[in-house]
């Protein structure tokens, strides 16, 4: 029962992770109908900035809120310079330069950090009186992050009008226009967003998975399978799915397949939902008339 229960609330800490990419997949979709296979790159290059700044000395959560606001920030940039100029180009042109952004981002990190596996330090440590086989400090302090910026990213895009104007931005572009919402500003934040989301979730799980530049390979795949397994354009079904693919990975690894074919788990899903419920958990169907 101890093994069960540690194995249970460790799926849950990875599972947060993985809602945190796939949060983020879901927030460029809404907003461009394209999957960003460039999200895993932007996490694995912001944490190795992270890992520069407490490299040269900066306290852990200094290193953090810089990372969070220079991934913020390349986000908003990528979109205005990368990605606008191509908006409206064929579906294969986008994907070509998503996967671009990936190649790029990796060679780069490997050129200047070279491939050597790093460690990175975790700054959570469990108070003497709540330490217990089930819940290590890293993953207790991962899943208290990751909800806490869950919680703070419903709180803006529910209660206030710069979120709420983001959301028309990305459901009715040509109404927001309308309306007038500057939707090319609200895309390059939500770009912005969703770079920031990832440098999180990216400085999380880089103490579990140590250092590299394909760090973000396998966690991309759990996250690509969370998003569809809650609805690729629900943001909720995203977060949901996250939990219930770290949950079952955690299991299955330990219980059924090993942990040599974990990765064997979110291939499953993706080809078992695609098949059975291409629209998720909580995703909407769609149907247009031609």
């Amino acid at each position: 029962m101890e093994a069960f229960l540690h194995q249970l609330f460790a799926g849950i800490a990875t599972g947060g992770i993985y809602a945190s990419i796939a949060l983020a997949l879901v927030m460029i979709y809404q907003s461009t109908h394209h999957i960003n296979f460039a999200q895993g790159e932007l996490a694995m290059f912001s944490t190795y900035l992270a890992w520069t700044c407490v490299e040269a000395g900066l306290p852990w959560w200094a290193a953090f809120v810089l990372t969070v606001v220079a991934s913020f920030v390349a986000g908003a940039v990528i979109e205005r310079v990368v990605m606008r100029p191509v908006q409206h180009a064929p579906v294969l042109s986008v994907v070509i330069v998503f996967i671009a952004l990936l190649v790029i981002l990796n060679s780069l990190a490997g050129w200047i950090w070279t491939y050597t596996i790093k460690t990175f330090p975790s700054p959570f440590v469990m108070p003497r009186a709540l330490e217990n086989p089930w819940l290590s400090a890293h993953e207790a302090g991962s899943i208290g992050v990751t909800l806490a910026v869950l919680v703070a990213l419903w709180a803006f895009f529910r209660f206030t009008r710069l979120g709420l104007a983001m959301r028309a931005a990305a459901q009715n572009p040509v109404s927001s226009r309308l309306a007038g919402i500057r939707v090319g500003q609200m895309l390059m934040l939500g770009w912005g967003l969703a770079a920031a989301i990832g440098a999180v979730a990216g400085m999380l799980i880089a103490p579990v998975v140590y250092l590299d530049p394909n760090m973000m390979a396998g966690v991309m795949l759990y996250a690509f399978a969370a998003a569809l397994l809650g609805g690729i354009d629900n943001p909720v079904g995203a977060v949901l799915g996250g939990f219930i693919v770290g949950v079952v990975e955690n299991l299955a690894g330990a219980y059924l397949v090993g942990t040599e074919l974990k990765l064997t788990v979110a291939l499953a899903l993706i080809i078992g939902v695609l098949v059975f419920r291409p629209t998720g958990l909580l995703g909407r169907r769609t149907v247009v008339r031609v």
